[in-house]
């Protein structure tokens, strides 16, 4: 059995998950939740075909400091109404910004393409948001389950079968007491590499079975004239990385940019015209602010690369 990293994200102080699936339609949620104080948001959207909501709230000139959930979904832009019913939810739980009138809940989210895996007629709605967060705790699943259930790797090869991917988490305590963790939705046009040695780890197989990757046909070795046309939108990791460190949300956006290297370290190629990739960052705000930000920024690249090859390995255990 190949051995995953250690760690959730939901060993950071605050942080739940909760998930919920369609396994014959191959296709699900995954929900974080931030408790009834919530989180302060960064988002970064590198991918040029994402499928997202609420991402303009996170930018830190926007009013709203804090979220009190991230949804991650499969169904393509259908699965953006998987967040109603995470407010739903949080409504009935009393948690969102206090309008005088009602508390509203702040719930961003972002998609993924699964609609070709499975059956493209049954995506996740708001009950199944909803029943993702019921089942919020602390165990985090990996593999073929929540918004990773449909999920595959290796698209790039037009001959090639993917291969299966899914959710992975991990998770980092730093030295000054901070904990550092990511949850990713790995389903990436490129391979998966493991980050040290090099090895790859997912990819697309021709009918005979046989592992093709993507380089085989980049960096001039085939001629343009033959290079496969990657299918629009169809491909996109998005992630949650999150801190029990106190962060404005200028700090937790920068934190969000350069979890974006754990994505380079691991996917080739990766952020395309034809990928949505997306990171939410999130920090709950338990430690002092005096945690030094280039240490938190590398520990979120870290946690976020190791949670896509836990992603991978567990989508095909």
């Amino acid at each position: 059995m190949e051995k995953l990293y250690d760690g959730s994200i939901t060993n950071v102080h605050g942080i739940r998950v909760g998930q919920a699936q369609n396994a014959a339609a191959k296709t699900g949620v995954t929900v974080v939740l931030c408790g009834h104080k919530g989180a302060v948001i960064g988002a970064d959207v590198r991918g040029a075909a994402p499928g997202t909501r609420e991402t303009d709230l996170c930018k830190p000139e926007n009013t709203v400091e804090k979220v009190n959930a991230v949804v991650l979904s499969g169904g393509s832009a259908y699965g953006l109404g998987s967040a109603d019913g995470v407010m739903r939810f949080l409504e009935e739980h009393d948690v969102g910004v206090d309008m005088g009138v009602c508390k509203v809940p702040i719930v961003p989210a972002a998609v993924i393409f699964d609609l070709g895996t499975g059956d493209a007629h049954i995506r996740p709605d708001a009950d199944m948001g909803y029943a993702a967060c019921a089942a919020a705790c602390k165990e985090v699943a990996q593999g073929a389950c929540g918004a990773g259930t449909g999920a595959t790797v290796g698209k790039l090869v037009p001959t090639a079968v993917p291969q299966q991917s899914g959710v992975g988490t991990a998770s980092i305590t730093l030295g000054c007491g901070v904990t550092v963790g990511a949850v990713v939705v790995v389903n990436a046009c490129g391979d998966v590499y493991e980050m040290n040695s090099n090895k790859p780890l997912a990819c697309g197989h021709l009918p005979d079975g046989k592992p093709v990757l993507c380089e085989s046909l980049l960096y001039g070795a085939t001629p343009p004239s033959d290079l496969p046309k990657i299918e629009q939108g169809k491909n996109t990791t998005i992630a949650v990385v999150a801190t029990d460190a106190t962060l404005t949300k200028a700090q937790a956006q920068r934190l969000a940019t350069c979890a974006h290297d754990g994505y380079a370290r691991t996917i080739r190629p990766v952020h395309t015209q034809m990928d949505g990739d997306t990171v939410f960052a999130l920090a709950t705000g338990r430690v002092g602010a005096d945690v030094n930000q280039i240490q938190l920024c590398a520990a979120a690249a870290e946690v976020v690369a190791r949670a896509i090859v836990n992603a991978v390995k567990a989508g095909n255990l």
